[in-house]
């Protein structure tokens, strides 16, 4: 009998490594986004700190060295000078203008485009082109191509049809810049509005017609409650970016004939009047405008994605 020896197996030797910390990956994975992070910092963050310690001095750039500090006496100066709280409501009255005509407007284009029909893709191409044009190029546009009273568009047409050639911009000066910022935004407007419809459940729809359920019945106690969320983002994207536009006004009518809505009143302040200090006050107060409608809409984005992420 031949006896076999087994030779014992070395145990494998064990290699400890030093896994990095949680902390340490953490930075590594947010470490790239830092460049980016001191650039928007730099660029927005310390223009507004500044701005906001010029609007508590008595700054004329005129006379620098006669600057002083005055608390929030540029602020009060802005609630309750008369031509500053003629801008404030002009601003108002613009924004909740325009922002209701462009929704009404992209709902109704929104649901025409919901409808299945030949050459869809060409028609929702040209009804977006409106928003993708330059807003001083599209202020230029309504002004000189459709507002002239000579040789403009709209009179053109009016003429044809014999009836009164208005001078659009002298009679009718906030209308003429309203209608311009509502061509540019309806398109804004129905893209929402159409990922909205393109999200209801067809499944419940096809249901209620079955029912008995008409068209504007469906388009009430279904497609209105869908959408509302959508009416409210548009509602409220709009009034951020509407309440601080400068383009049209300054192109269409220069701030004149009662149109100078906030943001062209601090240009007034700044550029023409050369007071740093006040118009710093008013350009705080738009920010705090902005930052609270922005709120609002950061709200109701988060409740449509916890919508989506229920559906799903």
């Amino acid at each position: 009998m031949t006896a076999t020896t087994t030779a014992p197996i070395a145990a494998p030797s064990v290699h400890t490594e030093k896994r990095p910390s949680g902390r340490m990956r953490a930075w590594a994975t947010r470490a790239p986004l830092l460049p980016a992070l001191i650039f928007m910092i730099a660029v927005t963050q310390l223009p507004f700190v500044a701005t906001l310690v010029i609007s508590f001095f008595d700054w004329n750039s005129l006379y620098p060295d006669a600057r002083s500090f005055t608390g929030f006496g540029n602020y009060s100066e802005v609630l309750t000078d008369a031509a500053l709280r003629k801008s404030v409501w002009t601003t108002i009255l613009l924004t909740v203008t325009v922002v209701l005509a462009s929704l009404i407007l992209g709902l109704v284009l929104a649901l025409l485009l919901d409808r299945k029909f030949r050459g869809r893709g060409v028609v929702r191409t040209l009804l977006i082109a409106p928003f993708l044009v330059v807003p001083v190029a599209a202020a230029l546009l309504w002004k000189h191509v459709l507002y002239n009273p000579e040789y403009g568009l709209l009179n053109g047409l009016l003429h044809y049809v014999g009836g009164p050639e208005p001078d659009w911009i002298s009679n009718t000066p906030l209308l003429a810049v309203e209608m311009s910022l509502v061509w540019q935004w309806t398109p804004f407007m129905m893209l929402i509005l159409l990922a909205g419809l393109q999200s209801r459940d067809h499944q419940q729809i096809e249901a209620a017609k079955v029912d008995g359920a008409g068209p504007w019945q469906v388009f009430r106690y279904l497609t209105l409650p869908h959408l509302r969320r959508y009416l409210e983002l548009g509602a409220l994207l709009g009034s951020i970016y509407i309440v601080q536009n400068f383009d049209a006004v300054f192109t269409i009518t220069s701030g004149g004939l009662g149109t100078a809505n906030l943001p062209y009143t601090v240009y007034q302040s700044f550029y023409q009047a050369h007071e740093n200090g006040l118009a710093s006050a008013a350009g705080v107060l738009v920010v705090i405008g902005s930052i609270i409608i922005a709120t609002f809409a950061l709200r109701v984005v988060s409740s449509l994605f916890r919508e989506e992420v229920g559906r799903a």
